[in-house]
């Protein structure tokens, strides 16, 4: 794999972190970019696995979003909007008109809401470990789910995660909760133009199977990936499995979903900057 380049983007007063690894040299026109997006109190380093695997395919770029890991907290709460903007801008900063949108968790919101703003740059959308479930919509299910989930995931990717948190802060952590139980993905689903792509890892108690299954059947163009054994960080446990499935929805042609689906809940200026990863 090619060194990994990290730039710093500027869009107004909040400042995203984005490494870019290379993909492979080819004759032929270069497959679109894909682009990696965490979830909430994380960073791009439990998603480093994916973006290795990836990289063999195409250009791959991960996005640290205001406020996690090293750089200065936002002062007021951003909402998955704000976020989805800070994307759309930051990315064509960096001349990326079109990709393959790649979100785990809270991440599927914010690659959600970006396609939703800006569908000509999403090519194809993957949402890996979904939430919020809307039958499970309060705080207190999220957190078991989520504190029973941490039983099945390995020590490294445990270890990654808490390390993660403990940077991003608990002050930072519980002013994005509201925001992401609040964003109606299943809305949201429904209203994109681009094929959906829906994992899931099989032991994964936060997103589960109903609920994918209910996401893909709201899509215009959706299809579920399910990785057995894995938990909710499958593209951290099973980074091979994720990107195989990853690179053949990329390449795979339109279809069209006709499930019947359930009721549902209810210009900026920036500069880049180069550094080394």
């Amino acid at each position: 794999m090619q060194p990994t380049t990290l730039r710093t983007v500027q869009v107004g007063r909040f400042t995203l972190r984005i490494r870019t690894t290379p993909g492979p040299v080819s004759p032929g026109s270069p497959r679109a970019p894909y682009v990696l997006v965490h979830g909430l109190g994380m960073t791009h380093h439990y998603l480093d696995r994916l973006r290795a695997e990836l990289a063999a395919d195409a250009v791959v770029h991960a996005v640290d979003l205001p406020g996690y890991g090293p750089d200065p907290r936002p002062r007021t709460p951003l909402s998955v909007e704000d976020h989805a903007a800070l994307i759309v801008e930051a990315l064509g900063l960096l001349g990326i008109r079109s990709c393959t949108l790649i979100g785990h968790s809270m991440g599927v919101q914010f690659v959600t809401e970006a396609a939703l703003q800006s569908p000509t740059l999403a090519e194809r959308v993957v949402l890996i470990g979904p939430v919020v479930d809307r039958l499970r919509r309060t705080v207190f299910q999220q957190a078991v789910s989520l504190a029973h989930d941490t039983l099945r995931e390995s020590p490294s990717a445990n270890l990654i995660v808490g390390r993660d948190y403990l940077q991003t802060g608990t002050r930072w952590y519980l002013r994005q909760v509201r925001p992401m139980m609040d964003y109606p993905l299943e809305r949201a689903v429904e209203r994109l133009q681009c094929p959906v792509l829906v994992m899931r890892g099989g032991r994964d108690l936060v997103a589960r199977r109903r609920w994918c299954e209910e996401l893909v059947a709201r899509a215009q163009d959706g299809e579920l990936v399910e990785i057995p054994g894995q938990p909710h960080v499958v593209q951290h446990s099973a980074a091979d499995r994720v990107a195989a499935e990853i690179v053949a929805f990329s390449t795979r042609g339109r279809t069209t979903s006709t499930t019947f689906l359930p009721e549902a809940s209810e210009e900026t200026s920036g500069k880049l900057e180069h550094h080394s990863a």
